[in-house]
């Protein structure tokens, strides 16, 4: 009858080679290129699946430290958020001035501030429709 040997010989990852997929670069290359030649490499998808899109908005609060003002009329000062890159006008903080603002999209408390200041905000949507 033909055994292994004493103790330990046959048993552990060592006689195998390593555990799992060690060694496809170097001593199990030949199995890895015959049984397994896609294993290294790139494979599937090539792009994001979503794409990296940056938002930005603005608090009521910070008009006042925002330039350049456009022109001011009839005691209100035009902001267009929109030219500047800015998509979202949010309710946070206070407003000291009027200001009639063109931006993308303004939560119910910015408009409500604005309006209570004097100013009004005008949404891209509703300047396309009109």
């Amino acid at each position: 009858m033909v055994g292994w040997g004493r103790v330990g010989q046959h048993r552990k990852a060592g006689s195998r080679g390593g555990r799992g997929g060690s060694g496809l670069k170097r001593h199990k290359k030949s199995w890895m290129l015959r049984y397994d030649p896609d294993h290294f490499g790139r494979h599937g998808f090539h792009r994001h699946p979503a794409p990296n899109v940056v938002r930005r908005w603005i608090n009521v609060g910070d008009l006042d430290e925002l330039y350049p003002v456009s022109r001011a009329e009839g005691g209100a000062l035009t902001v267009d958020l929109a030219s500047l890159g800015i998509g979202k006008l949010l309710g946070g903080g206070s407003v000291r001035g009027a200001y009639n603002v063109t931006v993308g999209e303004a939560s119910a408390e910015a408009v409500r501030k604005i309006k209570e200041a004097g100013g009004r905000v005008v949404l891209l949507s509703q300047a396309a429709e009109s």
